[in-house]
């Protein structure tokens, strides 16, 4: 009797993760970018940055507060401050600013507190505002400043993406895969684009910092990675002179921001293993697709929204057996 079995309510361990430290351990992941970003765009990525957050936390604050009827603690927990770096992240440096603070709006307001909060939400907030000012502005939204050429904020010289180039060569212009920057340049992040999708090297410091701190699996990254190499691998043998190499389609536009920040996100995507694989796996195809067969250069916030949408269905299939079960003879 002196050894008794005592079976206490869960949870029985402590993992010492809380919503504040995976929090600001994704921001710390995204220093890197942010860095690059300082350089590379100057003055108009602070603005847009800095923009996006302050907008994040006052519309999360006054939301929760005057229309929820709540004390407004969630603006501590790092949620509010990473939707608003990631929506930055995935604007040009040289938006205006109330069309970013639009953004935010659409991102905390509609994208989140609509549906309750944090851990409520099915869809990616930053990803549903970035898409809403893509379809609301769709000139301001692709309208890119020159690396190297910034004059001030609003008066940049402006240029094509790579990615905009890979879809005139798409479409019949053979001279534009000869201006798309190689994969160095690409990896470095000396290109145009979004503020926080140009570097992928930046990105990959990122990825490993939150594998290290285990802040996510590489289950979802990596599945990405690999399914976009294969499909766009076999495009590039399929016709070379149409299709560029999977490893400039790793390196350009928002794929590597996608694949590490905003596909991995806790509340939206699957819970299991197997479910994050298929999560990935389904994220890479719809991106190449949309990239070589769709309306719009980029592919990856479409892919993300989409599957973002299948996460429940994900969930219920690949649900992990119950502690004790016996599995069903056939």
């Amino acid at each position: 009797m002196e050894n008794k079995l005592i079976v206490s309510l869960s949870p029985h361990v402590h993992g010492g993760d809380s919503v504040q430290k995976n929090m600001y351990g994704v921001l710390i992941a995204l220093i890197p970018a942010f860095l690059v970003s300082l350089y590379f765009f100057g003055l108009g990525a602070l603005i847009v940055t800095a923009t996006s957050v302050a907008a994040c936390l006052f519309f999360e604050w006054a939301i929760v507060k005057f229309l929820m009827k709540k004390p407004a603690t969630t603006i501590c927990d790092g949620s509010a401050v990473i939707t608003g770096v990631l929506l930055a992240f995935n604007l040009p440096s040289n938006l205006p600013i109330w069309i970013i603070i639009l953004g935010a709006l659409f991102a905390i307001g509609v994208g989140k507190m609509s549906f309750g909060g944090l851990g409520c939400n099915p869809f990616n907030p930053a990803l549903a505002g970035r898409v809403f000012l893509l379809l609301s502005f769709p000139v301001q939204m692709t309208t890119w400043p020159v690396v190297g050429q910034l004059t001030s904020y609003m008066d940049a010289t402006t240029g094509a993406t790579p990615l905009a180039l890979m879809k005139q060569a798409i479409h019949g212009d053979a001279s534009a895969l000869s201006q798309i920057p190689d994969a160095l340049t690409l990896f470095i992040g000396q290109n145009g684009g979004c503020i926080g999708e140009v570097s992928a090297l930046a990105l990959l410091l990122g990825l490993v910092y939150m594998l290290w701190k285990k802040i996510i699996t590489w289950h979802i990254p990596v599945s990405i990675i690999v399914t976009v190499f294969v499909f766009a691998g076999i495009m590039h043998m399929v016709d070379p002179e149409k299709y560029v190499s999977p490893i400039l389609q790793l390196l350009s536009g928002g794929l590597m921001l996608g694949a590490v920040f905003m596909a991995t996100d806790y509340v939206t995507s699957p819970m299991s293993k197997k479910g994050m694989l298929i999560y990935g796996v389904c994220i890479g195809l719809l991106t190449v697709v949309i990239r070589l067969f769709g309306a719009y250069p980029e592919g990856m916030s479409f892919a993300i929204l989409i599957m973002n949408a299948f996460t429940p269905l994900i969930n219920t299939y690949c649900k992990p057996k119950r502690f004790g079960e016996v599995a069903k003879k056939k």
